[in-house]
């Protein structure tokens, strides 16, 4: 019978549930209390672990678990609350979400996937911050056009700030990838796509780890870019995408965008689906999922872009 575990991450403790033995655990988040983890869950031979993202709250453990060769999943916390009222359960504490991961676990048997490591994390979090440096400059400059006198001094400086702040950051970007042969092969082959530039293959190395790992249906549905099917007897719905991680859908749409206008190839199957009658904003997402079957396929096969 396979034994799976479903940990409930808050920012001091870890309440871990063994299914089926029913086995309770309580650990302090911090490298002690995972070191005491790792040991029992070694002793255990779990089949499965599982943790929601809670926003960062779970990267220490999943490093440390992933490290001791712990087969741990990080799962999408809207599918978990999803099957939890399938359940039919209502209650949420801290014991019962560690349960109600653990019969996830159990019941779906998700695949396992590539985890970032250390320097994958470090990209992550800079490309996450140049996000935030550029919200920022947006707002600020929306500001700074409304405004007026001392006060349109005043954010002109933040904005001076900000833009410094930006230009160190992405020289910081550009010596992490230059200090990693693979780095830089990869956004080579990534960039070797027209429409492709540095933030966007800097965003896909760094969210999205398992690119040219995977086949083409499941990387488009990681990324939100599949669209479902809704219907119901004679009634027939619009497809639809939905979930997925929204920082490299975002990235492709970019991309997408670009290349529909200066890349032939894209340009020609945009304007193919438009002229058969498709939506602009349904081309485009078309267009996004092609980008990404490419970018797998170069990747996977360690081949740059080559035109027919």
């Amino acid at each position: 019978m396979e034994i799976t575990v479903g940990i409930d991450v808050s920012k001091d403790r870890l309440d871990v549930f063994v299914h089926p033995s029913g086995e309770r655990l309580a650990v302090d988040n911090e490298a002690a209390g995972i070191e005491v983890l790792v040991a029992r869950l070694r002793a255990i031979g779990a089949d499965g672990i599982g943790l929601e993202g809670t926003g960062g709250l779970e990267k220490l453990a999943v490093a440390e678990l992933a490290a001791a060769g712990l087969p741990v999943l990080v799962l999408n916390p809207a599918q978990v609350r999803h099957y939890a009222r399938a359940e039919g359960k209502r209650a949420k504490t801290d014991r019962i979400d560690a349960a109600v991961i653990a019969r996830f676990l159990a019941a779906t048997k998700p695949q396992l996937r590539p985890l970032a490591d250390a320097e994958t994390v470090l990209l992550g979090e800079l490309m996450a911050r140049r996000r935030q440096l550029v919200g920022m400059l947006v707002a600020e400059k929306n500001r700074h056009a409304r405004a007026a006198g001392r006060i349109k001094t005043s954010i002109a400086r933040i904005i001076k700030a900000l833009n410094d702040e930006l230009t160190s950051l992405d020289d910081d970007l550009d010596t992490a990838i230059r200090s990693s042969p693979a780095w830089r092969h990869k956004e080579n082959l990534l960039a070797s796509v027209p429409g492709v530039g540095k933030i966007i293959s800097r965003t896909l190395m760094a969210e999205l780890p398992e690119l040219g790992q995977l086949d083409r249906r499941t990387i488009a549905a990681l990324c939100g870019l599949a669209p479902f099917t809704r219907q119901s007897g004679r009634w027939r719905g619009k497809s639809m995408i939905a979930g997925g991680r929204p920082e490299p859908r975002a990235a492709l749409f970019i991309g997408a965008l670009v290349a529909a206008r200066h890349n032939p190839v894209f340009k020609a199957f945009t304007n193919r689906l438009i002229e058969a009658g498709k939506p602009k904003r349904v081309a485009l997402i078309a267009c996004a999922r092609k980008l990404l079957t490419i970018l797998n396929a170069i990747i996977r096969d360690n081949k740059p872009w080559q035109t027919a």
